[in-house]
């Protein structure tokens, strides 16, 4: 099912072509450099950051004399050497770089030290005299909730009247469902490499999802003007969230040591360090209280989520609304509420994943409609169907966002018709009651995934545009390349404007000394506001070649066209684009331009969770297929179907490249990357030891793939393209779905199973073993 790459007699224009990420071969190669391949400079100064050892005590003593004297040693810092606010926090200024009076989780930075190897710096920091006493921790959702211990204040949506309409269904259940958190796990751990200037600037080459965020952190810190502080990032090894916010504790230890010794420092944690100091996705505890009719329409629901956020808030505000606003996924809920608990625990700072919130609502919805089918003896994707958002009426969310652009019907049908849905269901049944040690599931699952910033005023992007005489392009704008292919897809946008060869168009390092105030790469939109912005530049330019030509060769401006690498004067003057660049530039016209985006429509009130936080939604479907080992827990995704909407996809091989990506990610979050922290909060799988990220091996052998076909977006994108980087990760959840189906074959689908996420082998023999004893404290069951 996969997409066949289109012949070069199908591909027009540079946009929408299958073009290859722009590092690739760097990357296959090891030529693709990264901070920690940039040469090291003279005098470099290698840091180590000393960490808390417990999770939640006073700070009573922390005596660094000796860790000066140390070998190789050339400085310490505390946070008594801040010169600045020490603090880098995205929001609500609670993220110490240092911990002063009280430490909040294992692993929290103490100090840093400067010496001249990474290995002396280490050993060094062992020598520091550090006296805690003691607390209580708080470790778990279900402790804070009974502790009442919250970073932000308890917030609800509520539409109609859930409460009086339970009372009058025909059928009620309430379920509970834990949901695991998830390590990044990027390939190239938190880095930055501080180098001093004169006046006391500092350049910095950070790992960092957010430069200009960076970049205001580091100046607070240091207590200098942003225009001190400049930050740069080629590309990254890896994101997924985990390098927008967190990066900056890192930056602003390198850039103290680098401006008060006057040497380059470079941090870079190892993998250990990395997970222990780092925030992850949020965990949550879900419960769901819904009623509905025979048919399986809901008629009424309340969820109630809690999740995990740490010691201080980070982004944990806009994560836990993105997940009360795909709560509903892509059904239609006239009477509901919806809860979220922020919870405040002694562990790290949860922080951004691919999907901001929105998977953790998606999987409690899904869970949902599983149960309602098992109680009402359907088939779940019949119930899945009966409650999906219209065309022209039941198209209100709870945030009261009409959906306009609803394609989930259309592509839940086509994908169930290529992937064989009902005869393998059947086949399925009827293996499970032959076979008594392997056991199937299969499940369909749908995607709604809104795309903007629900902090409104983060959705504008800048970009720069340089055209030289030669006729090549430099291009720079505020997005970060993190291996999604963001800046070849940008690239391509420039190429299509100028109608010039993709190969003419340099790429250049995102650097907030050229494009300023950029917002975090994320929210899936970077293709949508950068390739705009970089548009709108590239446009500028062309105008301006324009108007000059038409009165350069006393023509009308609309006898004058771009063609690929060439423009058409009148009837019969042609240039190449190097010589219509050349000529205008010495009759002195202007050959740089910026350009700025700002997304239309979006408006949100965030008090009252009313309005149109999304530009649009990014639509798909999977259909996975599992295998269980009841012996052993052991289990198997064996096949998985896809069909995803990306528009008109600017790159479909860059796209199908992020959907399956997406998909392996998300069903590692469900099914093997488990997070254990022990009972005084030290975080024991912190290494590819202990945490598992699926191999090679565990991508199902069957895996088709396929871009919705003749779907454009009907809002103004560029080029009626859609958003890839997160939507698709949500597929995953049928992964789970079909696991808990396999288990519950056990009792013949008798009982509906016990199992959380993510469903390790442990997790599902502990599920199988409730389903041959019959014994479940599930409360999934009709009242």
């Amino acid at each position: 099912m996969r997409n066949p790459t289109p012949s070069k007699t199908e591909i027009r224009g540079k946009v929408h072509k299958p073009l290859i990420h722009d590092s690739a071969i760097k990357q296959v190669s090891g030529e693709a450099d990264y901070i920690d391949d940039i040469s090291e400079p003279k005098d470099l100064l290698h840091l180590y950051v000393a960490q808390s050892e417990k999770a939640h005590a006073d700070l009573v003593e922390l005596d660094v004399t000796d860790v000066k004297t140390a070998d190789g040693v050339v400085a310490v810092f505390t946070a008594a050497d801040v010169p600045g606010v020490n603090d880098a926090s995205p929001v609500l200024g609670d993220d110490p770089v240092f911990a002063e009076d009280i430490v909040e989780y294992v692993g929290q930075s103490l100090f840093v030290v400067a010496a001249e190897s990474i290995e002396q710096a280490r050993r060094a920091a062992k020598r520091a005299k550090v006296v805690y006493n003691e607390k209580p921790a708080i470790l778990t959702v279900d402790q804070a909730m009974q502790a009442g211990s919250f970073v932000l204040p308890t917030r609800q949506l509520k539409r109609g009247a859930p409460e009086l309409k339970r009372e009058q269904a025909d059928r009620r259940l309430s379920g509970r469902l834990e949901i695991g958190g998830q390590d990044h796990f990027y390939l190239e751990g938190h880095i930055s490499l501080a180098t001093p200037r004169e006046d006391g600037d500092v350049h910095i080459h950070c790992s960092t999802q957010h430069p200009t965020e960076v970049q205001h952190n580091v100046a607070k810190f240091l207590n200098v003007p942003d225009h001190s502080v400049t930050v740069e990032i080629r590309r990254m090894g890896g994101g997924f969230g985990g390098k927008e916010t967190q990066g900056a504790w890192f930056a602003a230890m390198a850039a103290l040591v680098a401006t008060r010794t006057g040497r380059p420092a470079k941090l870079r944690l190892d993998r250990d360090d990395d997970m222990i100091m780092t925030g992850k996705r949020h965990d949550f505890v879900v419960d769901y209280d819904v009623s509905f009719n025979t048919n399986g329409v809901v008629q009424a629901v309340e969820f109630v989520f809690a999740s995990r956020c740490g010691r201080s808030a980070d982004l944990s505000a806009a994560i836990n609304d993105r997940t009360i606003f795909h709560a509903d996924n892509c059904y239609y809920f006239e009477d509901i509420s919806i809860i979220s608990h922020r919870c405040k625990t002694h562990t790290v700072s949860n922080t951004a994943f691919r999907g901001f919130g929105g998977p953790q609502g998606m999987v409690a919805v899904e869970r949902m409609m599983d149960a309602i089918a098992h109680d009402l003896g359907k088939d779940p994707l019949e119930v899945r169907k009966a409650n999906l958002y219209g065309k022209n009426e039941r198209n209100v969310t709870p945030y009261h966002m009409t959906v306009e652009d609803n394609i989930a019907p259309e592509i839940i049908a086509e994908l169930a018709e290529k992937s064989n849905y009902s005869a393998r269901r059947e086949e399925i049944r009827e293996f499970n009651k032959n076979s008594p040690y392997l056991k199937k599931g299969l499940s369909l699952t749908p995607v709604k995934f809104g795309i903007s910033f629900t902090t409104t005023f983060l959705n504008q992007a800048g970009a720069l545009l340089h055209v030289y005489t030669d006729g090549s392009v430099m291009l720079n704008h505020g997005g970060t390349e993190m291996g999604q292919g963001l800046f070849v897809k940008v690239a391509q946008v420039v190429a299509e404007e100028l109608q010039i060869d993709i190969e003419r168009v340099k790429i250049t390092a995102t650097t907030t000394d050229k494009v300023p105030n950029t917002s975090a790469t994320a929210a899936s939109s970077g293709s949508d506001m950068n390739g705009k912005a970089a548009q709108a530049a590239a446009r500028t330019i062309k105008e301006r070649l324009i108007e000059f030509a038409a009165e350069h060769f006393k023509v009308a401006q609309s006898a004058i066209q771009f063609m690929p690498n060439r423009i058409l004067i009148g009837d019969k003057k042609t240039l190449t684009f190097a010589e219509l660049v050349q000529l205008a530039y010495l009759n002195r016209v202007s050959l740089s331009s910026t350009g700025y985006y700002r997304t239309p429509k979006i408006h949100y009130d965030a008090e009252n969770y009313s309005g149109r936080p999304f530009y649009y939604f990014a639509y798909g479907a999977a259909v996975s297929e599992a295998v269980v080992d009841i012996l052993t827990g052991e289990n198997k995704i064996t096949r998985v179907d896809i069909i995803h909407d990306t528009g008109k996809s600017l790159n479909p091989t860059v796209d199908l490249g992020q959907i399956e990506g997406a998909f392996i990610q998300g069903m590692g979050w469900l099914t093997t990357e488990e997070l254990f922290f022990d009972d005084k909060g030290n975080l024991k799988t912190h290494a590819p030891s202990t945490y598992k990220i699926p191999a090679c091996s565990d991508r199902p052998d069957i895996f088709n793939m396929a871009l919705f076909e003749n779907a454009e977006n009907v809002e103004d994108s560029i080029h009626k393209s859609k958003a890839v980087g997160e939507p698709p990760f949500m597929l995953a959840i049928s992964a789970f779905n079909a696991l808990t189906e396999a288990v519950s074959s056990v009792s013949d689908y008798t009982l509906f199973p016990e199992l959380d996420a993510p469903a390790t082998p442990e997790r599902i023999l502990k599920s199988v073993r409730k389903m041959q004893t019959g014994v479940t404290t599930d409360r999934s069951a009709a009242e």
